[in-house]
């Protein structure tokens, strides 16, 4: 699909499109949680739409490997505070939550589109999208952010991965939701060891279930540390080359912290892509 249905925008993702990390929380992996500062967040998020960002994803709970749940009022008060501060921006806002009830206070608050990394699975979080006009990320995670790195197991990653999915899109159209909400993310990193990260990452086109766009969160991840050796705040390069890499194998939008050197880059790739 071309575009995305997104709340107050349709996203045209004929070229790849850059989603920009803004971190409400006090714990997040790449320690550039912003607790909750909503000055901090609106200089956060101008910065990154002057770098290039093509739309903004807001969380404001940490879902790293052993991350202790959120309380749900604290999560809600500094998702609807930004979502309130940035919606003047006129750029698409994403809520990464997991919550049914931060979703609905979220949407009610104006976001343009909810990223779960459960996939909609909680009960009510169907219920609290499918009658709204907000896009969808459905992400697919083995277990949950406490445990989901002991040990993960898959037959075929790519093959369950891709099956889960497509489970969750059928979930969601059932409840009547339109495919063109759908983008798709296989959740590098969670609940997925070494091997089963760089298995999904060659075989990302995989995952586009019935043709739908695929998502990458590949920015600082510890995959990227385990093969150069650096640490969260050196992952600058590792992270754009697997942005470019994911977009090479198909995905049409990538999370980055690192906006300005993403989008320079994929900039290369599109001019290589459209050269005859």
């Amino acid at each position: 699909m071309s575009t995305l249905l997104c709340g107050r925008f349709e996203l045209d993702l004929s070229a790849p499109r850059v989603m920009a990390i803004i971190n409400l929380t006090d714990d997040s992996f790449s320690g550039d949680g912003l607790r909750g500062d909503i000055a901090a967040v609106l200089r956060r998020a101008e910065k990154a739409i002057e770098e290039g960002a093509d739309m903004l994803d807001l969380g404001a709970e940490s879902t790293r490997p052993g991350s202790e749940p959120a309380s749900e009022a604290l999560e809600t008060e500094r998702v609807v505070a930004a979502v309130k501060t940035l919606q003047p921006l006129g750029i698409p806002l994403s809520v990464d939550t997991m919550k049914p009830a931060v979703m609905r206070a979220a949407l009610a608050a104006g976001a343009d589109m909810i990223n779960d990394i459960a996939g909609l699975s909680a009960p009510g979080a169907i219920e609290a999208v499918a009658g709204n006009a907000c896009g969808l990320c459905v992400m697919h995670m083995q277990g949950e952010p406490r445990t989901m790195q002991h040990a993960p197991r898959y037959d075929d990653v790519v093959v369950e991965v891709a099956e889960a999915l497509a489970a969750r899109v059928q979930a969601l159209t059932a409840a009547g939701v339109a495919r063109g909400r759908i983008v798709l993310d296989p959740g590098f990193g969670f609940g997925k060891n070494m091997a089963h990260n760089y298995s999904m990452l060659k075989h990302l086109g995989r995952f586009a279930v019935d043709g739908l766009p695929v998502l990458a969160g590949l920015s600082r991840k510890s995959m990227l540390g385990a093969v150069t050796g650096a640490t969260v705040e050196n992952r600058l390069i590792a992270s754009v080359a697997a942005a470019v890499l994911a977009v090479e194998r198909g995905a049409r939008i990538v999370r980055a912290h690192d906006v300005a050197a993403t989008v320079e880059a994929l900039k290369i790739w599109q001019a290589c892509a459209n050269a005859v």
